[in-house]
């Protein structure tokens, strides 16, 4: 006869028995802290966002230099372009005085004029080996290079003579 309240096994009866089986020996605490590959994400973040805020904190001057650079070969390449069109040679010049600002196209023919001023205060340009470039009419017109100066920072617009004007080093 047969019990709820009858006891059927004793108490040693109910621990394990130790097996060389796998999963038979107990677990230990898994270990705390971080692995290498999460150390090395983490850094690698860090640097990305570095690079980010680097970049976006560019010298206000050297940005506004570029543009007028950018600016400046656009407006060269133009001229040159109406030049070839019209047969008739145009000269980019820079004022005569020192400490004059602007620049101006010089025998354009008809259409709108081409700006003359600078799109920011205190920029100055120097042109090497001569007092103008002459921007055509004949395809090959000759190495030149104009010199942009705001503060102190250098840029250095230049032309093979078979190119566009474009910023070099």
């Amino acid at each position: 006869m047969s019990s709820a309240s009858v006891p059927t096994a004793s108490p040693a009866a109910k621990g394990r028995t130790p097996t060389s089986g796998r999963g038979s020996r107990p677990r230990r605490a898994a270990a705390r802290g971080f692995t290498l590959i999460e150390l090395m994400v983490v850094v690698a973040l860090i640097a990305i966002a570095v690079g980010l805020v680097s970049l976006s904190l560019r010298d206000p001057a050297a940005a506004q230099l570029d543009r007028e650079a950018v600016r400046l070969a656009a407006l060269l390449e133009t001229a040159r372009a109406e030049s070839r069109a019209s047969g008739v040679a145009l000269r980019f010049e820079l004022p005569s005085q020192p400490g004059g600002s602007g620049f101006r196209f010089v025998g354009a023919v008809g259409g709108e004029p081409l700006p003359s001023r600078w799109l920011a205060d205190g920029v100055s340009a120097e042109i090497i080996g001569g007092r103008t470039l002459t921007l055509g009419p004949e395809p090959l017109i000759g190495p030149q290079r104009i010199v942009l100066r705001l503060g102190e920072r250098n840029l250095t617009l230049a032309t093979d003579g078979i190119g566009p004007f474009a910023a070099v080093p």
